[in-house]
């Protein structure tokens, strides 16, 4: 439940509403008894639905908290509707004693029932059955935005982009492949003519004075 890398992104801007306590008995606030109940509403910016990635708080002795999202169908016209992401999320060890009373804890999308998209509105319902505490609420609420990766480049973009050179470096400075493949296969196309096509011209370029090289000469 500790905060994780929230600080990469900055929270949104929102505003955490005074908490309210269910009362039991008379309407009177100095003469009912609190019912172990609390609500912390969560106003996010108006008009603009989040995506929520992580909703951080500092703990004050609640016991569990419980997460409802108000949330609007995208392209639809029909009204937001609350739903349940997250039910009596254990925040202390045990409701009567110290541990993880001040704890800072963390709720993040993954943990949550239904996916935290287009939220006009957070409540937290906070909940503390043992009487040991005089009042209990959450701290330093925050609400962070899920943001979506940047899409992975396809490899055919990463392949169009590298050079020869990019793929080996070693081969820097030596002629270019495709003239020495463009030649190579001239020499071929040469050795084919020559080799379908005898002659029996002259082959006077290797005489010396009317004499000849007997090695020069091929019998066939």
């Amino acid at each position: 439940m500790s905060g994780g890398d929230s600080d990469a992104v900055k929270p949104v801007s929102c505003t955490v509403k005074p908490p309210v306590y269910l009362q039991i008995g008379d309407a009177k606030p100095e003469a009912a008894a609190h019912s172990g109940v609390c609500v912390v509403d969560v106003a996010l910016p108006f008009g603009k639905p989040v995506n929520i990635r992580e909703i951080t708080f500092k703990n004050y002795y609640t016991a569990y908290v419980t997460v409802r999202l108000l949330r609007k169908s995208p392209g639809q016209e029909a009204p937001a509707r609350w739903c349940t992401a997250l039910r009596d999320l254990p925040l202390m060890d045990n409701p009567h004693t110290e541990g993880g009373s001040q704890d800072y804890c963390s709720v993040h999308r993954v943990q949550m029932q239904v996916e935290p998209d287009h939220v006009l509105s957070v409540r937290l319902i906070l909940r503390q059955p043992s009487s040991a505490w005089l009042s209990f609420s959450l701290e330093d609420v925050n609400v962070f935005p899920h943001v979506e990766p940047n899409p992975e480049k396809e490899v055919s973009d990463w392949l169009s982009d590298l050079t020869l050179v990019d793929q080996h470096p070693d081969l820097e400075g030596l002629p270019d492949p495709q003239t020495v493949s463009s030649s190579i296969q001239q020499m071929w196309a040469l050795t084919e003519v020559m080799q379908t096509n005898q002659t029996t011209a002259s082959i006077g370029r290797y005489d010396v004075d009317g004499c000849y090289d007997i090695n020069l000469l091929s019998l066939t």
